[in-house]
């Protein structure tokens, strides 16, 4: 069987790896290199904290197992940690922390309480904010290094045969017993199946060959899907968690350095200007506040821009009934992407759907239109 995909960030790359490794014929195509999309500005939190309904929530219970298995397995440095997350709760985030808290319990879940000193100990070079009323631990949760775990899926890709390939796709079409994809410069390519894991560009590149994906591609200032992150280079700092609190997250990223995100300032990001000179000097006012080591902060500021479907749940089927195109789009790439790699993988190779993705199929929204303006973009302590 010989398969395209088209996009090459974490989903395209997982379902890349899994397509080889299962036999199949695949080439992954993408205009830039690997990663060079959304997966290169992700907080790359594992968790399944606060992921809505109980079939999203499951899978991306599933996905985080998915990553424990992955490390056993995958070749390379080890990118995924499973460092646990503490949430750092003041008084008008306690309430909701503490329902929060409970609800996950009742799913089995592992959350539990901890004092000041132990989430101290947790944490590491992190001062405990004055205002703190509970403080709750995710000891299942982690962090990765997408940049690891992509170079690791490339390589273990290429080893199973995969073909690496840089072309822009401006069209994707069904054809009798296949599919078509055409690159900017004419050039067509034919294969039985091609998977779109194209992100945030998923909706305008189906679009224009006819198929309807409902996303929400709005990029503008105070749109759900428009976020900041901040890249610390120094000072070092030893974080050994990640950590949520009502004004700065933040994640380790290796030798010392940090990844930060302030939720609430991504409102007034314009994704066109970038991050004002106020910006980030409250990001950076807030690093010094939560970190415990001396010396000013070297922050590298970056937009992101979420991959969003329009109801925010994750898309994961052919575009329509019988078609040979697949869509492959998900708002928790890193969570899912390597358990999602896998089952579309699988369901490709084999022709037999995966129960477990019913809920998530693209051909949900056939007929219909989500409301609009339902979506907002994450503001409650432990939101993504």
């Amino acid at each position: 069987m010989k398969i395209i995909v088209v996009g090459a960030g974490i989903l395209g790359v997982s379902v890349t790896r899994s397509l080889a490794m299962a036999g199949a014929e695949v080439t992954v195509l993408d205009r830039w290199a690997p990663g060079g999309g959304t997966t290169a500005s992700t907080f790359a939190w594992v968790n399944a904290n606060r992921k809505p309904g109980a079939e999203y929530f499951r899978l991306n219970t599933e996905g985080m197992s998915e990553h424990s298995r992955l490390a056993g397995v995958l070749p390379g440095p080890q990118a995924f940690r499973r460092s646990g997350s503490l949430h750092l709760a003041d008084g008008l985030d306690e309430p909701d922390l503490t329902r929060n808290v409970e609800r996950l319990r009742a799913s089995g879940y592992p959350a539990r309480w901890v004092g000041r000193d132990e989430a101290r100990r947790l944490a590491g070079d992190v001062r405990i904010p004055a205002a703190t009323t509970a403080i709750a631990h995710f000891p299942s949760e982690g962090h990765v290094l997408p940049g690891v775990l992509l170079d690791n899926l490339v390589a273990d890709a290429r080893r199973h045969g995969a073909t690496l390939g840089v072309g822009e796709v401006v069209g994707v079409e069904d054809v009798t017993g296949g599919a078509v994809v055409t690159l900017a410069d004419g050039t067509r390519h034919r294969a039985d199946r091609v998977v779109l894991a194209t992100g945030r560009w998923t909706r305008a590149l189906a679009a224009g060959s006819g198929y309807d994906v409902p996303m929400t591609t709005e990029v503008r200032t105070g749109s759900p899907i428009v976020g900041l992150l901040g890249f610390v280079r120094s000072p070092a700092v030893d974080l050994r968690c990640v950590v949520h609190s009502r004004r700065l997250n933040l994640r380790p990223d290796g030798d010392g350095r940090s990844v930060v995100q302030a939720l609430d300032l991504n409102r007034r990001v314009d994704p066109s200007a970038g991050a004002s000179p106020d910006i980030a000097a409250e990001v950076g006012a807030r690093f010094a506040e939560l970190v415990d080591v001396p010396g000013p902060a070297e922050i590298d500021l970056r937009v992101s821009v979420r991959s969003m479907p329009a109801d925010g749940m994750t898309m994961a089927g052919p575009v329509s009934d019988g078609s040979n195109i697949h869509v492959l789009v998900t708002h928790s790439g890193i969570t899912l992407g390597p358990l999602l790699g896998r089952l579309v993988a699988t369901e490709l190779v084999t022709g037999t759907p995966d129960g477990s993705l019913d809920t998530f199929r693209p051909t949900r929204f056939a007929g219909t239109r989500p409301p609009a303006g339902e979506l907002r973009g994450p503001a409650r302590l432990g939101e993504q």
